[in-house]
């Protein structure tokens, strides 16, 4: 490897993009910059977690919306990381200039795009839920265009991906879609040109490097449509069913569903703590015994709808305890809280919660990486956090691409 990567991390939370990089190779992913702020919080729990595990590169504790522009114009930003919120991200014309565009105020994908804007990084990798695909309801996949007709209008290809953690080595049922955008005038970008985009999708592509897929997709199904060149017109027009998988080049977008290829997972059983240090506080009492069989029983329930229709709530039966030989179920910011989600193991005959530690081993964080927090914030924020060795696997990717790569984010800068 030639040089060190300088990383910017926005929305970083506890650290997990960081974390997995530096699994990949701390000597080469070097965080020289970093946000956490939670708005409406006087404890910034997350923020403090992260200034105890990580002690370079600046750490950032202030709305990103007021950060100056001219702090990631100085940055050298090769790589941005980031897993932002799922929000409307709908446009508008600006009343002062028609060539202008307005986004929704407070959403923080147009913090990614000002970031880009000012420091143009050679690679993006982003993280959101699946849903950001179909959303919104009303208008499916508007929102996922606007996303991407804004990377091409910033002169980037981009892959994504809908990945499940168990499927391809981890502890837990996690889905996530990631993203992963690098500039057109690349080394990389030259050669993915050579291929066509079924070719980058299931087999040359980013993705298919570091989480391999079976070479059909799912039912045929694969769809392809360009965007238009005006977002407004997306904003207020466009619509499409973007699949699990796929390639935006110029506007031109494929997708795909794509299927695992060699399924794996670590079972829950194997990241479980030797039951002599667990507590008894995270054990059941009778009476939560008994809610947990009625929360995860089946049941239909009469209720009345706000305009005063009654109607019948079903709700199928789950097992009563999850399975040691399988995968966590996906992890919610409501763990170990009494209610359907909750993980809940049964060892010896007797039934409880999981520890903080093991939520962080489903997340393959080290051990107590949360400690230090009130117990309630430490299942929050793994509630939030994403699947560390997946970031881990994808940064092994990156440096294949960077290994051959000769131009610099310092040259893009001198193209503009």
């Amino acid at each position: 490897m030639k040089n060190a990567l300088n990383v910017v991390e926005l929305f970083a939370g506890v650290g997990g993009f960081r974390l997995g990089l530096e699994k990949a190779n701390s000597d080469v992913f070097k965080t020289v910059w970093a946000n956490q702020w939670e708005p409406s919080r006087k404890t910034q729990d997350a923020y403090d977690c992260y200034t105890r595990n990580f002690n370079s590169g600046i750490h950032s504790n202030e709305d990103i919306t007021t950060v100056p522009d001219e702090v990631f114009q100085k940055l050298n930003i090769d790589l941005l990381v980031g897993g932002f919120p799922c929000q409307d991200y709908s446009v508008a014309r600006t009343l002062s200039n028609e060539k202008g565009l307005e986004g929704k105020k407070g959403v923080l994908f147009w913090e990614i795009k000002r970031v880009l804007e000012n420091s143009h990084p050679k690679y993006v990798l982003l993280e959101n839920v699946d849903r950001l695909l179909k959303s919104p309801s009303k208008q499916r996949g508007r929102d996922f265009a606007i996303m991407l007709a804004t990377f091409r209008d910033l002169n980037y290809i981009v892959e994504w991906r809908v990945v499940n953690a168990a499927e391809y080595g981890c502890a837990q049922k996690r889905r996530r879609v990631f993203i992963f955008a690098y500039k057109n005038t690349l080394d990389f970008a030259e050669k993915q040109l050579d291929y066509n985009s079924h070719d980058i999708v299931f087999k040359e592509g980013f993705f298919a490097n570091t989480f391999s897929v079976k070479q059909e997709p799912y039912k045929e199904r694969i769809s392809t449509v360009t965007l238009p060149e005006d977002i407004v017109e997306i904003s207020d027009e466009f619509s499409f069913s973007f699949h699990t998988a796929g390639v935006m080049v110029n506007g031109n977008v494929y997708t795909a569903q794509t299927i695992v290829e060699n399924e794996k997972f670590i079972p829950l059983k194997d990241i479980l703590v030797e039951e002599v240090t667990v507590d008894e506080k995270y054990y059941l009492t009778p009476a939560q015994v008994e809610k947990f069989t009625y929360l995860r029983g089946p049941k239909k329930i009469e209720r009345t709808s706000a305009e005063g229709h009654k109607y019948i709530f079903s709700e199928g039966g789950m097992s009563p305890t999850d399975d040691l030989n399988g995968p966590g179920r996906t992890m919610l910011t409501s763990e170990a809280s009494v209610n359907r989600s909750t993980h809940i193991v049964e060892i010896d005959g007797r039934k409880r919660f999981l520890t903080p530690i093991e939520c962080e081993r489903l997340n393959s964080f080290p051990d107590n990486w949360t400690a230090g927090m009130p117990e309630r914030m430490r299942y929050f924020c793994m509630g939030n956090a994403l699947v560390v060795d997946l970031i881990k696997q994808m940064g092994l990717t990156i440096l294949d691409i960077e290994v051959n790569e000769h131009i610099t984010s310092e040259q893009i800068m001198l193209m503009l």
